[in-house]
């Protein structure tokens, strides 16, 4: 009986997991809207943001399949996300100087200028989401 009872708290416990992940993206999808944007189009701006922090070039630019790997979307979801957001003037496609297969990501101009406009939103939203 006792194992049954863990099991039933363990399965909970992870319902209560995806109801909170669902909840958070209902969220920053309704304030990001505001913006023209929805959380999955904000988490590669914030990939590529994050990488020219670290880049001392600045170049912001990563691999597709390396974006998928951190935003957990399938490669085909990300490419349509992606051509999406270099129609909106936010990131760029260029070949891969390592790899002539590859297609490196990078934000524009425009894309870090609205990254850094929303980035405080979206750290809202999941501040009040997340501090319980």
């Amino acid at each position: 009986m006792a194992g049954k009872k863990a099991e039933q708290a363990l399965v909970e416990e992870w319902r209560d997991i995806l109801s909170l992940h669902a909840r958070t993206q209902c969220e920053l999808d309704r304030a990001l809207h505001r913006h023209g944007l929805c959380g999955s189009d904000f988490e590669v701006l914030d990939v590529l943001a994050a990488s020219a922090a670290t880049d001392p070039g600045g170049a912001c630019a990563f691999r597709v399949q390396e974006i998928a790997d951190r935003v957990h979307l399938s490669q085909s979801a990300l490419s349509r996300l992606i051509a999406r957001l270099e129609k909106d003037g936010l990131v760029e496609r260029g070949m891969c100087a390592e790899d002539r297969r590859g297609v490196r990501v990078a934000l524009t101009g425009k894309g870090r200028a609205l990254h850094d406009e929303v980035l405080p939103v979206q750290r809202a939203v999941l501040t009040r989401m997340l501090s319980d």
